[in-house]
């Protein structure tokens, strides 16, 4: 993972309630297991019509959102299945923050995992928010806040993530850190038996 501290992009508003990993990446594209190239999937089922042409009034096809890095969607993000492909696609599509009212547990696990970084914020914020498709929001990790219009917005991160994306850490990286206190710990433990 890379070091993130702030993000600032383009907000996307897809304002639907429980967007499930199903809508996010389709079944049909877990056949994959490299990351690269998933983001031509993400909500394919809605970004594509029958015949593979975009759907013009999709968000994420139009022009003055189809670089978003900030993804604003409705309620109860990321239900569904555990799939890790969902946070993959939207990270290889070029989202970094997911922004909702709320996110499914096992999803934003997920997306800290992979990099995306999940933000709850209250319904009144959201309201807010969701008003500003195409425009440039700021989403800050180490002051927990994002700037949008002269508005600021606090966030709560969960410390351990927010340690991840400050340190530019995943959990295997932060454990592999520590590889030195486990040997000695494990040795030890072998002296103790």
């Amino acid at each position: 993972m890379q070091i993130v501290n702030k993000v600032t992009g383009t907000a996307a508003v897809l304002d639907i309630s429980n967007i499930d990993t199903d809508q996010i990446i389709p079944a049909e594209h877990l056949k994959i297991t490299n990351k690269k190239g998933l983001g031509q999937f993400l909500f394919s089922n809605w970004r594509y019509d029958s015949h593979g042409a975009e759907v013009k009034d999709f968000v994420l096809n139009k022009a003055e959102t189809r670089d978003s890095s900030i993804l604003i969607a409705g309620d109860n993000l990321g239900c569904g299945s555990s799939r890790e492909h969902a946070p993959w696609a939207l990270v290889d599509f070029g989202i970094k923050v997911v922004i909702s009212t709320s996110i499914a547990d096992i999803f934003k696990n997920n997306s800290v995992k992979n990099g995306l970084l999940p933000v709850i914020v209250s319904a009144e914020e959201h309201e807010f928010l969701s008003g500003l498709n195409g425009k440039s929001i700021t989403v800050d990790i180490e002051q927990q806040c994002i700037t949008a219009e002269d508005k600021t917005i606090a966030f709560t991160l969960e410390p351990f993530s927010r340690y991840c994306f400050l340190n530019g850490m995943d959990q295997l990286d932060f454990i592999l850190s520590r590889e030195e206190k486990i040997d000695t710990f494990e040795k030890q433990q072998v002296r103790y038996s």
